[in-house]
């Protein structure tokens, strides 16, 4: 498949982008600083930008079968660039002959899924994390309306250590937020690109 990958260079794109090139897969990246795009591939182009500028997101999708939307809240990035960028994408992707699927990447807490994390994030949710949690929920709220295929990925605390293929996921609500590695994520939201289990669902995993 032909991938558009938003987020590209936060630790969960660079793990969808190596296991993605590895199966086979084109990608087109977003990004806007492609020093920090740590592989190099001819299955891999690279399109400098912001997710915030319509002509930059049209020529990501270009040609395109697929979305897969992991962006990230950084202390640089503009207010609310989650929300509004997904939302620029989706507006896009709604234009002509553009991919219909999306695999969005939140996070446990958000939404329904508030009592899936422990007290101690939900206080922080309150407090310190409002603002990027309020952000996403605004995110889902829009690919939730979008009218496309959507699938919303929520998972709990990212690592950094190796694939481990052993983790919980799917829409029970007794899934509480542990931790799961970046890698093991990537895996996951990828076999959303042809699988239509939680299709219109927001899967847990961890």
């Amino acid at each position: 498949m032909r991938i558009a990958l938003f987020g590209a260079t936060g630790g969960t794109g660079q793990q969808i982008i190596r296991l993605a090139l590895e199966a086979g897969h084109e990608i087109r990246a977003l990004v806007r600083d492609p020093a920090k795009l740590k592989t190099q591939s001819e299955q891999l182009t690279m399109i400098q930008g912001d997710v915030l500028s319509q002509d930059k997101v049209a020529e990501t999708l270009l040609g395109t079968d697929a979305v897969i939307c992991s962006l990230g809240n950084t202390a640089n990035n503009p207010e609310k660039i989650v929300s509004r960028g997904t939302e620029l994408i989706i507006q896009t992707m709604q234009m002509g002959t553009r991919p219909r699927r999306i695999i969005v990447i939140t996070s446990l807490g958000v939404g329904d899924s508030q009592n899936q994390v422990p007290f101690a994030f939900r206080l922080l949710a309150k407090t310190i994390l409002r603002s990027a949690m309020q952000d996403k929920e605004e995110q889902e709220q829009v690919v939730k309306t979008s009218g496309l295929e959507w699938i919303i990925v929520r998972p709990g605390g990212l690592t950094d250590k190796p694939a481990t293929g052993q983790y919980r996921f799917g829409l029970d609500r007794e899934i509480i937020a542990g931790q799961v590695s970046r890698a093991d994520v990537a895996a996951f939201v990828l076999r959303q690109l042809t699988d239509d289990t939680f299709l219109y669902q927001t899967p847990a995993i961890s």
